[in-house]
């Protein structure tokens, strides 16, 4: 399959070519001059790297593993990395062999093993064996003590590698089922407070700064936390800040009649968060994003608000609702999206950015022209009208 005066954009050029792609794979790129007055509808843009993704009700097998493949490259997701915090959970041998073993099977996104610093006992999971055969980093949520805290930050910087961290706080959060704001308290349901995310962020930041690590904040939602890393970075301090997409584009007034689709963790945040959260990424303060895809089965969803699963699922959509809702939208541009979901996250893995080239499988061919309807009741998008379908290459 040739396609002609296709634009090519990647962190490094944006070309318009010919290209020749067969069995998957780019065989041919000649560059050539655009038209006059053409504006390209097909667009090949690196493949997007998510590395905050979940797998149905947290459990850890063959058939939800591929599920969630499955969906990920159907949104144009190649690369994602699972949350350690499923059952079984990722902090032993057996659970990180499973992984790596099923990706040599796989038919779909490829999963990176970031594995959890703790067990369930609360004590040191086996981090050096494990980082050892094969798992790219390292997860921790702040309701680990700053005993155990200090000394995960002690293996992360021996073997060179991303802490990644859940800011927030056992005691302020275990009873809420919300963001705690007007719309909890119009629903009578009890809410969790963003202080302690907040509080979290600042005690993290100066562990990565006393033991100059480098740390991923995993869905921050709080502008002010944002604050407090950008200015860390200016600082000098090695610390990133992923958001989600949908506290970009969600508030918590979604939650209203008792919406168990829009119950998500971390909650969604205020209108006016929501919106400062939308000039932030504009001006480079978000380093990443994120689907947060989290599929619960209709039992754990469709009961009382304060029962239900947290979650949503938004990965099998993710390129045309990133492409709808931020460039459509010009809040960023390809550019920016490449570096959000591709180059930035496969630095904090510890992987090389992959240009689109000769010999590239690793792509998405995105048609502009097209629309794609969201079909799907656990996605907080249900019935939405997005542009940007991405083909099959054969």
């Amino acid at each position: 399959m040739t396609i002609s005066n296709v634009k090519i954009i990647d962190s490094d050029k944006e070309i318009y070519a010919d290209v020749t792609i067969k069995n998957k794979q780019i065989t041919e790129i000649k560059e050539v001059q655009p038209k006059s007055n053409h504006k390209s509808t097909k667009i090949i843009i690196p493949s997007l790297i998510d590395l905050n993704v979940r797998i149905k009700d947290n459990l850890l097998n063959g058939k939800t593993m591929d599920g969630v493949a499955k969906d990920a490259c159907s949104g144009g997701v190649f690369e994602i990395a699972l949350s350690p915090e499923s059952t079984p959970p990722i902090d032993n041998e057996i659970a990180l062999e499973f992984i790596q073993s099923h990706n040599n099977s796989l038919d779909g996104a490829k999963f990176h093993s970031i594995i959890n610093s703790t067990r369930s006992d609360k004590e040191l999971s086996n981090i050096a064996i494990l980082l050892k055969r094969g798992a790219v980093a390292v997860f921790m949520s702040t309701k680990t003590d700053n005993i155990l805290a200090t000394k995960i930050a002690q293996y992360v910087k021996m073997y060179d590698v991303t802490l990644f961290c859940r800011a927030e706080d056992k005691s302020l959060s275990q009873d809420g089922v919300m963001n705690e704001g007007k719309t909890s308290s119009k629903l009578g349901l009890p809410g969790i407070s963003a202080i302690g995310e907040l509080l979290h962020v600042s005690r993290m930041i100066e562990i990565a700064r006393y033991y100059k690590i480098r740390v991923l904040f995993q869905a921050i939602t709080s502008p002010k936390s944002i604050q407090l890393i950008t200015k860390a970075k200016k600082e000098g301090v090695e610390v990133s800040c992923e958001v989600s997409i949908h506290h970009i584009l969600c508030s918590d007034e979604m939650c209203e009649n008792f919406n168990t689709t829009a119950k998500i963790y971390p909650p969604l945040q205020s209108l006016q968060d929501m919106q400062t959260m939308q000039k932030m990424l504009q001006n480079g303060e978000i380093d990443m994003l994120t689907t947060l895809h989290h599929p619960s089965s209709a039992v754990n969803k469709e009961v009382a608000f304060t029962d239900a699963s947290y979650g949503c699922e938004a990965i099998g959509h993710a390129m045309p609702l990133y492409y709808t809702k931020l460039i459509r939208a010009n809040l960023i541009s390809f550019k920016d999206l490449i570096k959000l979901c591709v180059t930035n996250p496969a630095k904090m893995i510890n992987q090389t950015t992959k240009q689109i080239t000769t010999g590239s499988t690793n792509f998405i061919l995105l048609d502009t022209q097209k629309t794609v309807t969201v079909n799907n009741k656990n996605s907080l998008y249900n019935l939405q009208t997005l542009h940007g379908k991405i083909n099959v290459c054969s």
